[in-house]
């Protein structure tokens, strides 16, 4: 799940086509499975949603979550063993047909303190007067 995150992050909010270039030219295992995945949904967003132009989707939502764990032994030496786990992952992906957004800028700490401030005021204290 922790490597499949970066490739998610990485292609959030970019172009389908960019999406695919990019990840074309990435080594990682994940790369491949994120492709086959877009490929996928891209055929999928054509044939089943009436998507008429392919190339005009872009990645609204891209993250992965937890699977299932396999517990293995692994042996050791004098008798021992431990216990290994065999992680899996699930990726999740959602097109948007159109061009993406603009990409916003980051925050400022000082932005963020004044929405967290802005937020503790508007809260309301329960059983008071």
């Amino acid at each position: 799940m922790d490597k499949m995150w970066y490739l998610a992050k990485m292609i959030r909010g970019m172009n389908i086509d960019e999406a695919l270039a990019q990840l074309e030219f990435n080594d990682k295992k994940g790369a491949k499975v994120i492709k086959e995945v877009l490929l996928e949904a891209q055929e999928m967003a054509v044939r089943k949603h009436n998507v008429e132009f392919k190339s005009n989707l872009h990645i609204a939502q891209s993250f992965s979550g937890k699977g299932h764990y396999l517990k293995r032994i692994r042996y050791h030496g004098k008798g021992m063993f431990g216990i290994m786990d065999k992680v899996k992952c699930h990726y999740f992906v959602k097109l948007v047909e159109g061009p993406p957004p603009p990409p916003e800028a980051p925050k400022t700490g000082f932005d963020q303190a004044k929405e967290y401030v802005q937020q503790l005021r508007n809260r309301t204290i329960i059983n008071t007067l």
